[in-house]
């Protein structure tokens, strides 16, 4: 069975995103949810799994976030970080 959830968003993924893209990935996660419960609110919503899918690639970012945080996984090493 394969991970609910956004392609692209995996957990392996978003640990090679940097800090500025994990950011960014949030924000726009944390938007959809919004027009998603918005939708569901009032009755246009056709497919509830995409809340679920939604919530839980927020959830792996924040835990990504966490991680680097705590120094249990580092950001990856950019171009722009190198220089």
């Amino acid at each position: 069975m394969m991970a609910v959830g956004t392609k692209g968003l995996s957990a392996d993924e978003l640990r090679e995103f940097a800090d500025a893209k994990l950011v960014d990935e949030l924000k726009k996660a944390k938007e959809e949810l919004f027009n998603l419960r918005f939708q569901s609110a009032t009755g246009q919503l056709e497919n509830n799994s995409r809340l679920k899918a939604v919530k839980r690639d927020i959830s792996r970012i924040y835990t990504t976030m966490r991680e680097r945080e705590l120094g249990i996984t580092e950001a990856p090493i950019t171009k722009e970080a190198a220089e």
